[in-house]
């Protein structure tokens, strides 16, 4: 079996920051009242992504709306597939999802599971007005009829070849990755 290398870098710290920033001025575009607005991030990486855009959205309209941490792991139909143990972290909403405008935010959308997940998740906590989609890559490859509302990049994939980004929060730097089976160099 060989080894999985990175075949090329998608997006860097500078273009991560531009597309977050060009879907934080879409998110104020549709919609119109901010105030019923917040942001969830799909833990771990759309986390510090919603974190991301709740500051670009204060810097464009000078409203801050909230931002929650929703954990999915339970809500996953491979939860056990994996990990015998599942490590289940809080979901933290400091706010009513009832009647607000939630903007999900997630990393890469693949198959549409993750998604699905959360959006079972998030059913749990109440009613929102709306929901929509934020991710920072679209690889495609949906397995589940859905699709995002914001999309900083949108990329082709072989099913072979995975798409890893990368938080300074988390990771200690910014970037986006694909990367896929090759020869280690």
């Amino acid at each position: 079996m060989s080894p999985v290398v990175e075949r090329r870098q998608l997006l860097d710290r500078v273009d991560m920051q531009r597309s977050l920033r060009r879907i934080a001025l879409q998110i104020i575009e549709r919609v119109r009242t901010p105030d019923s607005l917040a942001l969830v991030g799909v833990r771990t990486r759309g986390v510090p992504l919603a974190r991301r855009l709740q500051q670009f959205i204060v810097e464009a309209e000078g409203v801050r709306p909230p931002v929650g941490e929703l954990d999915i792991t339970l809500y996953r139909d491979d939860v056990f597939d994996s990990l015998a143990v599942p490590e289940v972290r809080p979901t933290l909403l400091p706010f009513d999802v009832t009647g607000r405008h939630l903007v999900l935010v997630d990393d890469v959308l693949f198959t549409g599971r993750t998604t699905r997940a959360a959006l079972d998740a998030l059913m749990d906590w109440g009613r929102p007005r709306t929901v929509q989609l934020a991710v920072l890559v679209d690889r495609g490859h949906r397995e589940l009829p859905l699709h995002a509302d914001y999309v900083g990049v949108s990329v082709e994939t072989a099913a072979d070849e995975s798409v890893q980004v990368r938080v300074a929060e988390v990771d200690g730097s910014d970037r986006v990755v694909l990367r896929g089976p090759g020869v280690a160099e």
